[in-house]
């Protein structure tokens, strides 16, 4: 992990010792005429701006009275536009301080962008439905070799029935509830969701986003958890890696059919949740087989299903992952730091963004999931004119996916991730094989 910083520094791999305070230490640690962060690998390593650094020879630091120190990283806005490109975002927000809270931000957003409209939410239901169903029109006809352009439009035209029942779960698509359970439910089976599940995890994640243990959604892999075994290792090194696209396949497996994951209160609902499921399939899918038989149902189901995956999988790493975002134990975690500092706003392609109504304009979601998903974007404006300095922005390119797949793996506390092939370079070809192939374009 070593930086050519004139080659008197290895970056922290382990220790925990207290970082140089002297002047000249952190102009040599930070100073980017010092070190470009490409040449010195910074960014390909996972670098952070709390790195502690380990001298290799013994030296004498001496600690200066009341002498300005450099600025660190996060708080110098040069650094953070080269950690922006590096990264692959457009912006790289500064730090929000300790004093604000959730409250202050909420109270910032004009009161119109809570308010529900039934035209505007059954409306993303009819281009969900619209879609979906010119999606499989399409599979039906086109030849062989058309067939992969068909299941991408086909897997993000569902993908909007996964949005319109996550507005339902956050009760922010219509005034009548049990109108929304009926909705969410419905929306949620061609995916093989079970609604309430799901519901009852995903509030946690609002609850508690990026926060270390109590987070639902993906979160750095424990060091533990690496070394635990070698097959555990290989699987952890290819499922956050080449096949992180479809790892929300793994989560939905493992968090939405085990009775035992959910409190005594919730259990009744989420077995309703499952019967449907369970119905759903029972039903549906020897149907789909008997009027097209098994390649019908890949061709009609599972390949859309398959394409589906690659968005939730993709659209979940982008909102919360990146080598500058902490996840933090429960005593240091702050609500607005989390959901404001913490989340990423992305623009896609705008026929993705309008298939998908918006769900990546994820910052206002984080600081209210009662905001509809037709208003986010006038709630993300409002945001850039109060605390747009404080935003983490990028728009979908390769830079940005190869920075989250090849640096953003396994939790360290000063360097928020390292990067599996830095623990053991000896296993993770898969991560150096990524490093190689995947593009670079930001």
């Amino acid at each position: 992990m070593a930086c050519r910083l004139a080659d008197s520094f290895i970056l922290f791999k382990g220790s925990h010792q207290k970082p140089l305070q002297s002047k000249r230490a952190i102009v040599a640690q930070y100073s980017p005429r010092v070190c470009n962060l490409k040449e010195c690998g910074l960014i390909q390593k996972g670098f952070r701006h709390r790195l502690n650094f380990v001298p290799r020879k013994k030296v004498t630091v001496i600690q200066a009275v009341a002498v300005p120190l450099e600025p660190f990283p996060v708080e110098s806005a040069e650094y953070r536009k080269q950690l922006a490109e590096s990264y692959g975002f457009r912006q790289i927000g500064e730090p929000l301080p300790d004093d604000i809270t959730l409250k202050d931000v909420i109270d910032s957003l004009p009161k119109k962008v809570f308010e529900i409209d039934d035209t505007k939410a059954w409306k993303t239901v009819l281009i969900s439905v619209a879609s979906y169903a010119l999606g499989l029109f399409m599979i039906s006809k086109a030849p062989w070799y058309l067939l992969p352009l068909a299941w991408a439009w086909t897997g993000t035209a569902v993908t909007g029935f996964f949005v319109i029942g996550h507005d339902c779960a956050h009760k922010s698509f219509s005034k009548n509830k049990l109108v929304e359970d009926i909705v969410g439910t419905l929306a949620f089976l061609p995916l093989i969701y079970p609604y309430e599940p799901w519901r009852f995890k995903h509030d946690r994640h609002h609850a508690k986003t990026n926060m270390l243990y109590e987070d639902t959604a993906w979160h750095p892999v424990w060091k533990d958890e690496f070394d635990s075994s070698p097959a555990l290792r290989n699987a952890i090194i290819y499922g956050y890696g080449p096949f992180r696209t479809w790892m929300s396949i793994a989560h939905w497996l493992m968090w939405h059919f085990d009775l035992k994951k959910f409190r005594t209160n919730e259990v009744k609902r989420v077995k309703i949740s499952l019967a449907c499921v369970f119905a759903f399939m029972a039903i549906g899918w020897p149907l789909i087989i008997y009027k097209t038989g098994i390649m019908g149902w890949i061709k009609f189901w599972f390949m859309p299903w398959l394409g589906y995956h690659f968005w939730m999988s993709t659209f979940t790493m982008v909102h919360h992952t990146a080598p500058h975002i902490p996840f933090k134990y429960s005593e240091n975690w702050n609500a607005a730091q989390a959901q404001l500092n913490g989340t990423v706003h992305c623009d896609y392609p705008q026929w993705i963004e309008i298939l998908c109504h918006d769900i990546n304009v994820h910052i206002p979601h984080h600081i209210s999931p009662r905001i509809p998903s037709y208003n986010l974007r006038a709630a993300h404006k409002s945001l850039q004119e109060n605390w747009g300095k404080y935003l983490n922005e990028a728009s979908w390119n390769w830079r940005l996916m190869k920075t989250i797949m090849t640096v953003c793996h396994v939790y360290d506390k000063q360097q928020n991730y390292v990067a599996f092939d830095e623990l053991a370079p000896e296993d993770s070809r898969p991560i150096t094989f990524l490093k190689e192939v995947m593009p670079d374009y930001a």
